[in-house]
């Protein structure tokens, strides 16, 4: 039994940030209604390639992306622009706990799915909104976008090579961390809100903002910027503070060295057979080599570049200078430490097979995650959610199929 399961949550969210919070809540046990377009279904089946493949080889409309972050929920097919949907959406609403949207500001108050409707019908629900820039302001109505959030958020300012490099230009994250985040506090802000019903009876609206949290979630450098007034800059991969904290390449790829004092400088230096550098005057402090930077790190580099990867991270683990490779995919998924702390899993599936996943990192002592079911097909548990929380026979359920409403 997970810790949440005597939750039930209403997912009226697609593509990443509510999802993912979905996810997180249903990992720990909740009961996660997820409540899709019919013959449509998540934005997020359709993006693609890669889809999964089945027993035989050929692609599945199972997509790589909606997998990852749709688990152990329940699909059900509802058209909520009708009334009759609306209708199931709110008896649903009534026997759940948790209500969690991503529609446009208002866009849910003309169907009488909004908070202040659904309060009605269940005063102690816990109903979260997530939206690009929060239900108040005057960006409230614009559509949020990760990527663009990134930009406005500060994040891309820092992120890229150097201005001072040639061809530098500002870099988004490799994935949508503003909506992962978002989906990160929302779980949060969720798990309070029923602690503070359990304790009190009351429930009460959530509002998440992606803009919101992307300012926030720059931690140091928010705080850098409103402690100093100085605009932070973009340093690629180096430290502003700290030389040499980088990643160099090697023969065969790239790795981290991160070589916080003087010592650990010396024993780097020393295992690539470059020890007179540690003795220059030039770099002798760390002050020191942060002022000479442009003159170290090209030494550094023709240095790191005579061995590979994998002796050299043997070299300097050995000498205990901080560093790391940068892997691939292949490389990540074959590490050993990653295999032993069984990072992949492996469900089965309806038309997949077997589904390999990602695990939850929530390692719980008491109360451990559990994969219970993997990634729904579209409208997988319609009837048995219809039949199970509103009590639907079989001749009721077919009269909406045949409106369309299921």
């Amino acid at each position: 039994m997970g810790a949440l399961s005597h939750i039930r949550v209403l997912d009226l969210s697609r593509v990443l940030a509510g999802p993912w919070c979905a996810q997180n809540l249903a990992d720990l046990g909740a009961d996660v209604i997820k409540v899709e377009r019919p013959g449509v279904g998540d934005d997020t089946r359709h993006w693609g390639p890669p889809f999964a493949k089945d027993p035989k080889g050929q692609d599945t409309e199972e997509s790589a992306y909606f997998i990852c972050i749709n688990r152990n929920k329940r699909s059900i097919t509802v058209d909520i622009s009708k009334p009759e949907g609306q209708d199931i959406i709110r008896q649903l609403a009534a026997e759940s706990d948790v209500v969690i949207e991503n529609y446009k500001v208002g866009d849910l108050a003309k169907y009488g799915l909004d908070y202040e409707s659904l309060v009605k019908i269940k005063p102690d629900l816990i109903y979260c909104s997530i939206t690009g820039f929060g239900q108040t302001g005057p960006y409230a109505h614009r559509p949020g976008y990760d990527f663009i959030i990134q930009g406005m958020g500060g994040f891309m300012s820092v992120t890229g090579e150097a201005e001072d490099v040639e061809g530098a230009s500002p870099q988004k994250s490799g994935v949508a961390i503003a909506d992962i985040f978002t989906g990160m506090y929302a779980t949060t802000a969720i798990l309070a809100a029923v602690v503070h019903r359990d304790q009190t009876g009351e429930g009460q609206y959530i509002d998440m903002s992606l803009l919101d949290t992307q300012v926030a979630v720059m931690a140091n450098v928010s705080s850098a910027y409103l402690t100093s007034g100085e605009i932070p800059r973009r340093w690629g991969n180096a430290s502003p503070i700290i030389v040499p904290y980088q990643t160099f390449p090697t023969s065969d790829g790239w790795m981290i060295v991160g070589a916080g004092n003087d010592g650990q400088f010396r024993h780097f230096v020393t295992a690539g057979g470059e020890a007179h550098l540690a003795d220059n005057p030039l770099y002798l402090t760390n002050p020191d080599r942060v002022l000479h930077r442009k003159q170290l790190v090209p030494l550094l580099e023709a240095m790191t570049r005579k061995k590979t990867k994998g002796e050299w991270i043997a070299l300097l683990e050995a000498a205990n200078v901080p560093c790391g490779p940068i892997n691939n995919f292949k490389e990540v998924f074959e590490n050993e430490q990653v295999i032993a702390r069984k990072v992949q899993i492996d469900v089965p599936h309806p038309t997949v097979g077997t589904m390999k996943l990602v695990a939850s990192p929530m390692k719980l002592s008491k109360t451990p995650v559990e994969v219970r079911m993997a990634p729904p097909t579209l409208g997988q548990h319609t009837n048995k959610v219809l039949q199970e929380r509103l009590h639907l026979d079989d001749a009721s359920i077919a009269q909406l199929k045949e409106k369309g409403i299921i």
